[in-house]
C-alpha cells in the first residue's frame, strides 16, 4: 500500500506566446484550472498506475476543496486522511510558454497546505503497516515531513521523498528519507555543489549513497534519469517527445516509481516506467490531467 502525505491544491494555469521576463507584462492567451499540488498529483500518478492509495493532507473550506479532490476521488483514492480546515484551499499560479519547449514558471500559494502537521503525520503512518511505501514532497511544513519520515522509519516503512520544491529544509529532511528523488538543482543542493557536469554528478552521488547508504535518484529532463541504489548506478531513459507542458512531469515520475515499488518491479525496470510514464505526461496540458493510465504507459514501454 502507498500512503501520500503532502500538498493538495488549485493550479490557475495562464498560457502564453513567452514567459515574461522580471518586471514584464505579456499577453495571455489561454486560462484553465486544474487540480494540483504535489502530494495530490503524486498520489493520482500512484493511482492511475494500478496500486492502492490513501492521500494525506488538508483543504480549505471553500469552493476550490471538492474540485481539487475530484480527480483523486474519481480515480478511488482513498481521501479519509485528507483533513477541512477554515481558511483556502492551496493555489498554485502557473504560467506556461507557448514557444514550444513547454517551459513553465509556478508561484504557489499554501493555503490549507501550511496547517500539516506532525499529529497529521502520526495519524497517517499509524494506519501504515510495516514495508509499505510512504511518499513525500516540501509543499506542507518542515516539521510535518520531518514527523511522517521519522514515524516510517519506526515502523519500518519505507520512506521516498521526493526534494520539490526546494525548501532552506531540503538538504536535512533528504538525510532521513530511504529514497531521495530530485532534479539536476535540488541534487546539486542536497549535494552542496553546484554547475555539476554528468562526470561531477556520478561522483556526487557515490559520495553520498557511502555517507548515507540511501537510494538517490537524480531526473535530468530529455535525458531521462541516473540512480545509485546497493553501490550501483543505473539509468534509464523517457521517450523522445516534444513537450506541450512539463508541469506534471516529475510529479508523475515521483508516482510511477513508487507505484512500480510496491508492485514489485526490479529497481531498474521502476526508473524506465517511471521515465516513460513522465515524458507522456508531457503531451497534454494541466498537472493531473496530463497523468498517464497504466495501460498507455504499458504501450510505450
Amino acid at each position: 500500500m502507498i500512503t501520500v502525505f503532502g500538498s493538495i491544491n488549485m493550479d490557475l494555469i495562464a498560457t502564453t506566446e513567452r514567459l515574461p521576463k522580471p518586471g514584464e507584462t505579456v499577453a495571455g492567451n489561454g486560462f484553465a484550472t486544474a487540480a494540483g499540488g504535489k502530494g495530490a498529483n503524486q498520489a493520482l500518478a500512484a493511482r492511475r498506475a494500478g496500486r492502492y492509495v490513501h492521500m494525506a493532507g488538508a483543504v480549505g473550506k471553500d469552493a476550490f476543496a471538492a474540485e481539487a479532490l475530484a480527480l483523486l476521488d474519481d480515480a478511488g483514492t482513498d481521501l479519509s486522511l485528507i483533513k477541512h480546515v477554515d481558511g483556502p484551499t492551496g493555489t498554485a499560479l502557473i504560467l506556461v510558454g507557448g514557444d514550444g519547449d513547454g517551459e513553465n514558471m509556478i508561484a504557489v500559494v499554501p493555503g490549507a497546505n501550511g496547517q500539516v502537521t506532525p499529529a497529521d503525520a502520526e495519524t497517517a503512518i499509524g494506519r501504515m503497516n510495516e514495508g509499505d511505501i510512504l511518499m513525500l514532497q516540501l509543499e506542507v511544513p518542515a516539521a510535518a515531513v520531518e514527523g511522517a519520515l521519522s514515524a516510517a522509519r519506526a515502523k519500518g516503512v519505507t520512506s521516498i521523498l521526493n526534494l520539490a520544491p526546494l525548501i532552506p529544509d531540503a538538504p536535512r529532511l533528504g538525510r532521513l528519507a530511504d529514497i531521495v528523488i530530485a532534479n539536476e538543482t535540488e541534487f546539486e543542493r542536497l549535494a552542496g555543489q553546484e554547475g555539476m557536469d554528468a562526470q561531477a554528478r556520478e561522483a556526487a552521488l557515490a559520495r553520498l549513497h557511502a555517507e548515507t547508504g540511501q537510494t538517490l535518484i537524480v531526473t535530468l529532463g530529455a535525458d531521462g534519469v541516473i540512480a545509485i541504489r546497493d553501490g550501483s548506478i543505473s539509468r534509464a531513459q523517457g521517450l523522445k517527445i516534444q513537450p506541450v507542458d512539463t508541469v506534471g512531469a516529475g510529479d508523475t515520475f515521483c508516482g510511477y516509481f513508487a507505484a512500480s515499488l510496491d508492485d514489485g518491479l526490479d529497481f531498474v525496470s521502476a526508473l524506465r516506467r517511471a521515465a516513460v510514464a513522465g515524458s507522456l505526461a508531457c503531451l497534454k496540458a494541466g498537472a493531473q490531467p496530463s497523468i498517464p493510465l497504466s495501460e498507455e504507459v504499458a504501450d510505450r514501454i
